[in-house]
């Protein structure tokens, strides 16, 4: 058995219940053919970097369970062809691997000593 997470984006314009409905056929899906589900988090509702079908924004999910592979092959075709999934994407889990990205980086400092003086002078040509 591999440890997976799968990064649902869902339709933003699905009910909440429907949404649910969706996270737990796959529950129901992985923990039928012998897996174990692990945790649901909900992301939330993000801005897309390009629309898809005309929506410029989707919600997502990140689903951690562990399966056989024949088991995920299932899911992702079945999610494949699932009204409201707009994009879903599985990975093998690396244990000890952060689940979700850290907070935003600050901005780091330019160094101050990468421009002297001598470089932004112009050369004359005399």
């Amino acid at each position: 058995m591999n440890d997976y997470e799968i990064l649902l984006m869902l339709d933003p314009e699905l009910a909440d219940e429907r949404q649910a409905e969706i996270v737990t056929r796959v529950r129901e899906s992985i923990e039928r053919d012998g897996g174990r589900w692990e945790s649901e988090e909900p992301w939330g509702r993000r801005r897309l970097a390009y629309e898809i079908d005309h929506k410029p924004e989707g919600v997502y999910h990140l689903l951690t369970f562990a399966a056989e592979p024949a088991t995920l092959d299932e899911v992702s075709r079945v999610l494949k062809i699932t009204d409201g999934v707009m994009r879903h994407m599985a990975v093998r889990r690396v244990r000890g691997a952060a689940s979700r990205p850290s907070g935003p980086r600050p901005e780091e400092p330019v160094a101050a000593a990468a421009s002297t003086s001598q470089d932004s002078e112009p050369e004359s040509t005399a």
